[in-house]
């Protein structure tokens, strides 16, 4: 009889499994298969709503108690099978996508757990080991990770090697841009400014890691390419210093330094010298001097490379763009060249960087003036439209940082004056031990800016409450973005002005 249950319960764990199997898949995948990340996301999960609580306290018991009465590992199968409440199989905003990498990942995690409860089966304990294996479902996927990421590497060196010679033999001017944040935009406007100018090719948006980049110059460099834009992105050390081996920039860009991805830095300071990285196979930088991190560090820069400081707030910079109301004055060493119409939601900091990358590669005052005229927002920041119900919308959906977010909120006190101003958030993520207090600080000025501050998601809740009470904003709390759009439409009429600040997909709380 005990058999007899064992190979029942096993059966129904492995089954459940299958489900669990699923959700962690997507959450590995989303979080580019960084070791450790399903089981950091599981933490988070399982402890994100009470019904979580309970059902993993279950399972636990479950998997305890089925060492001396199998049929109790039933317990854990319903838990897992069930849990944790939020995270869907398929996914509302991320479904998992059947690359080949994943499809490893799968194969080999589901072949450790099913190996591991036939084995435990054999020794009469299938239902504990069972019901334990797919609880550690998670830590079983970061281990295969680990496991596989060397044979990845080595599979992804072939494309590398490709691009490499591909540069080689193309010889394009390569412009590295990095930072914290405001890359996309940067390479958006300098690829705006050489239009015209110089056969350009810029690397797709979120093509910033080893594989993007190598996959934007196998399949988009052309022979005759003058300029490569390249955005670099780094999750940790020694990220950058590998691509500049194989992707060397003759120009190296430096946005901004902040605590954007903090909690996989650990600290600014590595931050720093991680993105900086990126300088040292070029023979000019490119900083935004308005950064005090990249200030200081750009007499270093000075050193050894042609350094060019890029302000949007001081004229004694090497370039400038200043803003007087309704236009913008470009400084260039000293002189204002010209003036060219304000945008919306644009950063002048970028601008200035992009500018600063103009002047090294040649264009004219002239040239710089006219095409800084035809800078536009980049999609999903910063963005201004207005909805067919005439209600103003501003998008700032791909801005995840409290500069930007600080940038957001002065937009929409700018030009959302003629009704009610709405605030949507589910706050930022991935800043370490500043999460809190940055998401409490910055509800706290939306609370002042806006009439209401809608609250997505449990993420940031917590801290998005506690600074919302420092203003005079009602809050309302809502479960996903759907449903914030919702209470949107249902709220607002025209006039009104909706900032949707910042999103993530749904394989978070």
């Amino acid at each position: 009889m005990k058999t007899a249950a064992d190979i029942l319960v096993t059966l129904l764990c492995l089954g459940a499994g299958v489900f669990a199997w699923l959700r962690w898949l997507r959450v590995i995948q989303r979080e580019h298969y960084l070791a450790g990340s399903t089981t950091r996301f599981a933490w988070r999960w399982w402890r994100s709503r009470w019904i979580n609580v309970v059902l993993i306290l279950a399972g636990i018991v479950g998997a305890a108690v089925a060492w001396w009465t199998p049929w109790i590992g039933i317990a854990t199968a319903i838990a897992v099978g069930s849990g944790p409440v939020g995270l869907s199989v398929k996914g509302r905003t991320s479904p998992l996508n059947w690359t080949r990498r994943v499809t490893t990942l799968a194969l080999l995690s589901a072949g450790v757990t099913v190996l591991v409860a036939g084995v435990g089966l054999l020794c009469g304990v299938g239902a504990a080991v069972s019901a334990l294996a797919i609880l550690l479902l998670p830590l079983t996927l970061d281990a295969c990770c680990v496991i596989v990421a060397p044979f990845e590497e080595r599979a992804a060196q072939g494309f590398v090697t490709q691009a490499s010679e591909r540069l080689h033999r193309v010889r394009p001017v390569v412009v590295g841009i990095t930072g914290s944040y405001g890359k996309t935009s940067t390479k958006n406007h300098l690829a705006t400014l050489l239009n015209g100018r110089f056969n350009t090719v810029a690397s797709p948006r979120s093509y910033n890691n080893r594989a993007g980049l190598a996959r934007a110059v196998n399949e988009q460099l052309s022979d005759n390419a003058d300029v490569f834009i390249a955005e670099m992105g780094t999750y940790g050390p020694g990220e950058i210093r590998d691509l500049v081996g194989w992707c060397p920039p003759r120009i190296a860009v430096m946005t901004a330094i902040g605590p954007v991805h903090l909690e996989r830095f650990g600290s600014l300071e590595v931050t720093l010298a991680a993105k900086s990285e990126i300088t040292e196979a070029a023979e000019t930088v490119v900083i935004n001097d308005d950064d005090k991190r990249l200030k200081n560090a750009g007499a270093g820069f000075a050193q050894t490379k042609r350094l060019v400081r890029a302000s949007a707030e001081r004229s004694d910079a090497d370039v400038a763009v200043l803003d007087e109301g309704e236009q913008w004055s470009i400084v260039i060493d000293g002189t204002m060249i010209g003036t060219v119409p304000s945008v919306a939601g644009v950063q002048r900091s970028n601008v200035a960087c992009a500018i600063g990358v103009a002047v090294v590669l040649g264009l004219s005052h002239e040239e710089i003036v006219t095409h800084a005229a035809q800078i536009r927002p980049v999609e999903n920041r910063l963005t201004v439209g207005t909805a067919a119900s005439g209600v103003q919308v501003i998008d700032d959906t791909f801005n995840a940082n409290p500069a930007g977010a600080k940038a957001a909120l002065e937009l929409l006190e700018r030009t959302g004056s003629d009704g009610r101003r709405v605030v949507v958030t589910p706050g930022m993520i991935e800043l370490g031990s500043e999460q809190f207090s940055a998401n409490q600080e910055f509800a706290a000025h939306a609370a002042k800016v806006a009439n209401d501050l809608i609250i997505v998601g449990r993420t940031n809740a917590r801290a998005l409450a506690e600074g919302a009470h420092q203003g005079t904003a009602s809050v309302v709390s809502v479960g996903t973005r759907s449903d914030a759009v919702e209470w949107v439409r249902a709220h607002l009429k025209a006039r009104d002005t909706v900032l949707y600040e910042n999103d993530f997909p749904d394989h978070y709380p």
